[in-house]
């Protein structure tokens, strides 16, 4: 055994010991708390560092606390092992204890590449993914990432090197990701919705020299498209790679391959995402296996999946909530994913009622549009026993018929950014009033607080402020952004630009966010309060509340709102329903109905989209 002690104050001393408190150390011991004086007043014995005591050990303690009746002798972070023979033997009775912190979740250090590698070992006939083009066992997946190395590695693909992807969930998707890693090249994931000159643009901010392209939304001439790429980059993008999904990797599985096998740690960059906000440029978020793989296997716990799961995987896996609660979470329970050929919900229905999928993630907006589906009856989602709901918080209204229609269904609410996934999230036994107005509790070993803007102090419990989180699955920054625009504070704390509060049983309420404010006449309205009105109404199945210009007050309250199934909007019942609940300044001054909200691929609604044709709209309707 080990042991030191130090001096913190005139008549304050700390004790630190190691290893065996037992008759070999016992003298030892003796010796050291013999050298404090016995005026001394606190004498603190760490033991964070002692993994047991025997009964000579603890005679030596009983000594020792004998010479300081005057003053306190306190033993702490003290382990399981230590506890129980204090307990055993009655000495617990002659200190102040403290336990030792319970010990957080062992994380896995594993890059994605020997992940892979895991999994081809261990399971390698098993089928992990399920898509149009047929069943995929760990084994083909390796392989076919292999032969995808061994093409880019001759592209110039090497350890560091950025290679963008873009292209609808696939198959192939999943190959080039696990190819670029087992190249230890960082994968930026680009949205396939955008247009050519967008997708250059989120290569060339991510410094990418080699771009992987599958399904891509504008895409329908691939060489011009390709071309477009290449102009809107200014010629730097030239280094261009098919993996649509005419390509079958795996008629090439046997073919020798080649490519440098560079080091490769848990925690090297490996991942860049970009943000899907609605103003600014998006930003390229970097992150490592090390935080991925870590919260996919919470994630996995968190839903209870198991081997027997099947998940349907709409998310897109460009997205964070996508890679982490449905392809890597997915990928560490063993459980089979499905891949549905497109997103329509005629496609969705069939898919989950037909393989009998157990699992489905979503965004509101999704499942509204599934329950609206013409064809759509709980016998088809009946299968299914686990949905998260995040990207979009749903309302009450929406939660309530979420559960009518599937009330075998486990609904966890979450909240996550590109930033970091999962921030918090309601446990799988949750109560309905957890998940219908909290987004849970924080993640393990995730740190929530919440601050006043104005004055940078944090708030108490149930004061609205803006989330502040860190931990350990946090980005390591925005790439290449200016050390001022960096949304990490000199503390580690990221701050989200979202507005909520932590209520008294330390759930998270989420209340929107603060560049949706809208400000109108000096009164500072939140949309969340009016959308939740809105959705309260039997006639609306969803609703978005916007800021659009007004001449006079700066910004007027525009709602933009989807009927219900058979039924039709009247906005005077809206107008009269709201101003009974909500103060005169926050009832919208302007009703749009819409067949569907402009959404981004992420599920969230598009604002910038919805905000122009709103505005048009409403120019058109003052002529």
């Amino acid at each position: 055994m080990k042991i030191r002690m130090e001096q913190l104050a005139a008549r304050s001393w700390r004790v630190y010991l190691s290893g065996r408190l037992d008759p070999d150390s016992a003298d030892n011991a003796r010796t050291t708390f013999a050298a404090i004086p016995n005026d001394a007043e606190v004498i603190t014995v760490d033991c964070s560092a002692l993994n047991d005591v025997t009964l000579r050990g603890l005679r030596e303690l009983l000594i020792a606390r004998r010479r300081f009746t005057a003053g306190m002798m306190r033993l702490v972070n003290v382990c399981p092992k230590v506890m129980g023979t204090l307990r055993t033997s009655g000495f617990v009775d002659f200190f102040e204890v403290q336990a030792a912190a319970e010990p957080g979740p062992e994380y896995k250090r594993l890059s994605f590449r020997d992940f892979l590698a895991t999994k081809r070992y261990a399971m390698g006939d098993r089928v992990a993914v399920v898509s149009e083009a047929g069943e995929h066992t760990w084994r083909e997946i390796d392989a076919c990432a292999d032969v995808i190395a061994s093409d880019l590695a001759r592209l110039g693909v090497r350890k560091g090197s950025h290679v963008a992807i873009c292209g609808r969930n696939s198959a192939n998707w999943i190959y080039a990701f696990y190819a670029v890693q087992k190249l230890g090249a960082v994968a930026a994931l680009i949205n396939p919705s955008l247009k050519a000159s967008e997708i250059a643009s989120a290569a060339m901010g991510g410094d990418a020299d080699f771009l992987c392209y599958g399904e891509i939304a504008e895409m329908k001439d691939e060489r011009m498209f390709l071309e477009k790429i290449e102009a809107a980059s200014g010629g730097r993008l030239t280094r261009f790679y098919s993996i649509r999904s005419a390509v079958d990797y795996r008629t090439r599985q046997g073919e020798p391959v080649s490519y440098p096998l560079a080091p490769v740690r848990a925690d090297d960059p490996a991942v860049m995402i970009f943000t899907s906000g609605y103003t600014g440029t998006p930003k390229g978020v970097l992150l490592s296996s090390y935080g991925v793989l870590n919260a996919s296997y919470g994630s996995a716990g968190n839903q209870h999946l198991t081997d027997a799961d099947k998940i349907c995987l709409i998310l897109p896996m460009f997205h964070i909530f996508g890679l982490v609660a449905g392809l890597f979470a997915g990928a560490c329970a063993d459980a089979t994913l499905y891949l549905p050929k497109d997103i329509r919900t005629d496609t969705i229905l069939e898919l989950i009622s037909r393989e009998q999928c157990t699992v489905f993630h979503s965004v509101p907006s999704m499942l509204i549009a599934l329950i609206n589906n013409k064809s759509f009856a709980p016998e088809k989602l009946s299968s299914l026993r686990c949905t998260i709901i995040s990207a979009a918080a749903a309302t009450r209204a929406q939660m309530e018929r979420f559960q009518a229609a599937m009330p075998q269904n486990h609904f966890l609410s979450s909240y996550g950014l590109s930033e970091m996934a999962p921030v918090s999230i309601t446990d799988y036994e949750d109560t309905d009033e957890h998940v219908m107005y909290t987004v849970g509790k924080p993640w393990p070993d995730i740190r929530i607080k919440i601050i006043n803007r104005d004055t940078g102090r944090e708030c108490p419990a149930g004061t609205d402020g803006e989330i502040l989180v860190q931990g350990y699955s946090l980005m390591g920054g925005y790439y290449r952004i200016g050390l001022d625009d960096q949304a990490i504070d000199a503390e580690g704390w990221l701050h989200t630009g979202d507005r909520g509060h932590l209520d008294e049983e330390g759930y998270l309420r989420l209340l929107g966010r603060y560049k949706e404010l809208i400000l109108r006449g000096g009164e500072n309205v939140m949309p969340g309060e009016i959308e939740y009105a809105l959705t309260e109404l039997e006639s609306v199945a969803n609703a978005k509340v916007i800021g659009v210009p007004s001449d006079f007050f700066g910004e007027e309250v525009c709602a933009c709102v989807v009927c219900a199934p058979g039924k039709s909007f009247d906005e005077e019942t809206a107008r009269a329903a709201l101003s009974a609940r909500l103060a005169r300044y926050k009832v919208p001054s302007f009703f749009l109905a819409y067949e569907q909200l402009p959404l981004l691929a992420t599920g969230k609604v598009d604002i910038a989209a919805l905000k122009k044709d709103a505005v048009e709209r409403i120019k058109n309707l003052q002529k």
